[in-house]
């Protein structure tokens, strides 16, 4: 599906910010071709996109570690690459991670809906999701090509950093404890929305209920279930659930990597420091 960096600022319309899962990944892809770094890109997940070029395009593709195929020759992921008219692009299933960003020189024209080019699955704004013989726009470059055309492959974490939510005090101690010293694995039924986890409950220290309040991209939030889930970037703007804990801004770029059946922990943000597990 077709992501640039979201439609902030829509909160009071109901309408979630959207955008790439790796927000990352998609700056730098763009980067790599000379778009600005908000410019629209193809998302996929678990690779098996390919797409043939009508006209001559400067393309990259980045996020998880993965192969990328031109006219059925491998090439490198993370760097420039000349496509050809009537040439081929395969991006195969990552070794590890989940999404992937192609990014063209110019950038996807697609239509814009309240400022962004996103495709949204809870609220269905933004273009319909890609299929078979779809034909994108390309726009005109705006920048030149950078002289840097390749960039290191960087692994997807499996160690994310967290701070304690709005909601902390309505968990236990224990619940706090769990949170942190659990393998959580990544459920199947996970997607854009949320990303959702088992593993172990979270117990309130509150039977009180929640009015609805604002929810964001990375809060962990806990339901009557006490299996928590990560709010990604088609999450509901409000929610009525307590967040126990938010992730940090470049860790909600991992989060949009984890893969279901994989798993994942937390670690508080101030405990992450050099060589500690899930530092890079």
């Amino acid at each position: 599906m077709v992501q640039d960096l979201g439609r902030e600022g829509q909160a009071h319309l109901g309408v979630s910010p959207s955008g790439a899962a790796d927000r990352s990944a998609l700056r730098l892809a763009n980067r790599l071709v000379g778009n600005p770094e908000d410019a629209a890109a193809i998302e996929c997940v678990l690779g098996g996109l390919m797409v043939t070029a009508s006209a001559m395009h400067w393309v990259a593709v980045t996020g998880a570690p993965t192969d990328v195929l031109v006219n059925g020759t491998r090439v490198g992921s993370h760097a420039s690459l000349p496509l050809h008219p009537g040439s081929t692009l395969a991006i195969e299933a990552p070794r590890e991670g989940l999404r992937s960003y192609l990014a063209v020189r110019g950038g996807v024209q697609v239509a814009p809906t309240l400022g962004s080019r996103s495709t949204d699955v809870l609220s269905g704004l933004g273009p319909e999701p890609l299929a078979p013989g779809t034909e994108l726009p390309v726009g005109a470059p705006l920048q030149p090509l950078p002289d840097t055309d390749l960039a290191p492959v960087e692994r997807p974490r499996t160690t994310l950093a967290v701070l304690p939510g709005p909601r902390r005090d309505w968990f236990t101690d224990d619940a706090w404890r769990t949170l942190l010293t659990t393998d959580w694995q990544v459920s199947s039924e996970s997607n854009r929305v949320a990303v959702r986890l088992v593993g172990g409950q979270l117990e309130r220290s509150t039977p009180e209920e929640l009015p609805s309040e604002a929810m964001v991209r990375g809060a962990i939030q806990v339901p009557s279930s006490g299996l928590p889930l990560i709010f990604g970037p088609d999450h509901p703007v409000t929610g009525g659930y307590p967040v126990i804990a938010v992730l940090t801004e470049r860790d909600a770029d991992h989060a949009g990597q984890l893969r279901p059946g994989g798993t994942v922990r937390f670690v508080l943000a101030r405990e992450r420091l050099p060589g500690s597990p899930g530092h890079r």
